[in-house]
């Protein structure tokens, strides 16, 4: 019932998506050998003549950047053109010192570095293929920087470090249809480029998305430079509302570019839209056509990791997890070789173990990371700490309640046997002071005693009780038995 709601919400609704990332793992940048990474940096201290595009400089390409590209262009089964050149795309702007953007095109004789690809996702436990129309590389613009909102600053500062930083920008076909599946979208596009390992995307600024949506039959807006995955599903949210508004106004939609306010949660008009012939393409006459060789790209696919739907399937035989379990796990690199790292270091270990592995870092680890807005390759968590605390469990030495206290301190690196120690708490399987404890409950609830006869779920509150009062330290299955011989009397 609610997927149909859910659908039928969105059903007029067509979003594509083109996706800027910031190739952050190269050491310099797409055009000449200036420093890649700017972040932290002075202003304007990254810079040379080629990427200030100052009068006779010529641009040279980052070879590492078109195996980069080759990377990600098989990971997404893109057909890679084999030939192709740069196109400056026209535009005056204060981000770009050239007037001219180094990009790719793929009409007027152009190709895009690669055509086609998919995505596939799921959501409400349906699959669903999601087409790419082609892949590019072009150098990234200079960062303007504002006083307080794009809306109201007074002035803007240009900072030219960034200028020439290599981008891919991956452009869908306009085949979503809700805010929801452009997320789902995105979550696999991260893992698959996290994979790849040509960019770490949780870098601040190393990736931005234009969405283009609109209602069907009318004008589409694209909301340019949203700059974080997680923004764009509430921006497409506000746009689609704000062109449904509009419509139900009488009003008629304009072809427009718009921004996306990430305080206000706004989409803001910029100007009205650009057409393609309005950035004047023609071919960059300072670079010379590239060739890919088949033996180039037989050797970049040699060398491409595992990527995360070979890996979900390899998880479900190697360690028996369910598809569900294996296709989250794997969704982050780091946290999938985090779990391989530690099933791996432990030789007891069987199914049963796998599992509660799989469940601790897709429950309560994964809760921390969110709560704290962390990625666990920058805690001092180690695979060790969680095969101590899951053996800890097993052999009954703590409960699982009591476990779930411990993962602040586990954060931090502290080994799983200090923790306990320092904390005083271990299970309590003693017959005698279960059946105190339990005898107490019993007396201090009797309207839950009574529901019992009605409701058997009423156990499961008198359980609850009694590891409130000894903070989760009872043995679950001995206070359950014990439980259930006073219930009977």
């Amino acid at each position: 019932m609610e997927v149909n709601k859910m659908n039928s919400k969105y059903e007029d609704v067509i979003i594509g998506l083109e996706v800027h990332i910031q190739l952050t793992n190269l050491k310099t940048k797409l055009f000449c050998s200036c420093n890649n990474e700017y972040r932290g940096k002075e202003p304007n201290t990254h810079v040379c003549p080629i990427c200030l595009g100052l009068p006779g400089s010529l641009p040279v390409i980052n070879k590492i950047s078109v195996e980069f590209a080759t990377r990600l262009a098989l990971a997404l089964g893109c057909d890679i053109n084999e030939s192709f050149w740069f196109f400056r795309k026209n535009y005056f702007y204060p981000d770009m010192a050239k007037n001219f953007q180094i990009s790719q095109y793929n009409k007027a004789g152009g190709r895009a570095f690669a055509d086609g690809g998919k995505i596939t996702i799921k959501l409400n436990s349906k699959k669903k293929e999601l087409q790419l129309n082609r892949i590019h590389l072009e150098e990234d613009p200079a960062r303007l920087v504002h006083k307080g909102s794009i809306a109201t600053s007074p002035y803007a500062l240009v900072d030219y470090n960034r200028s020439g930083v290599t981008l891919i920008e991956i452009v869908s076909d306009p085949v979503m249809n809700s805010p929801e599946e452009a997320r789902e979208y995105l979550k696999q596009l991260k893992s698959i480029v996290q994979y790849t390992e040509i960019s770490d995307l949780d870098l601040d600024g190393s990736c931005r998305v234009d969405a283009n949506i609109s209602i069907k039959g009318h004008a589409r807006s694209e909301v340019k430079n949203i700059n974080s995955f997680k923004e764009v599903e509430r921006a497409l949210k506000w746009e689609i509302q704000r062109q449904k508004n509009l419509l139900k106004r009488g009003k008629e939609l304009i072809q427009e570019t718009r921004h996306w306010d990430d305080k206000r949660r706004v989409t803001i008009g910029l100007r009205t839209k650009e057409f393609e012939k309005d950035y004047r393409y023609f071919p960059e006459q300072d670079l010379v056509p590239i060739e890919i060789t088949k033996d180039f790209i037989e050797q970049v696919k040699k060398k491409l990791p595992e990527m995360p739907n070979a890996r979900a399937k390899r998880f479900q035989k190697d360690y028996q997890l369910s598809e569900f379990d294996s296709e989250i796990l794997v969704l982050d690199k780091d946290i999938a070789d985090f779990y391989e790292n530690g099933v791996k270091s432990e030789k007891s270990f069987g199914p049963d173990e796998y599992k509660q592995y799989c469940n601790w870092l897709m429950g309560d680890i994964s809760r921390w990371l969110n709560e704290n807005n962390n990625v666990i390759k920058e805690t001092k968590l180690t695979p060790k700490h969680l095969v101590d605390l899951i053996k800890l469990i097993n052999e009954g030495e703590i409960t699982g309640k009591i476990a779930k206290t411990f993962v602040n301190e586990m954060m931090k690196g502290t080994p799983i046997l200090e923790i306990v120690k320092k904390s005083g708490k271990s299970r309590i399987a003693d017959k005698n002071k279960i059946t105190k404890i339990v005898e107490e409950v019993i007396k201090e609830n009797r309207d839950i005693v009574n529901d019992y006869q009605k409701n058997p779920r009423a156990l499961e509150a008198l359980i609850g009780k009694c590891m409130k009062k000894t903070k989760g330290q009872l043995d679950p299955e001995i206070t359950r038995k014990i439980v259930l011989e006073f219930l009977k009397k």
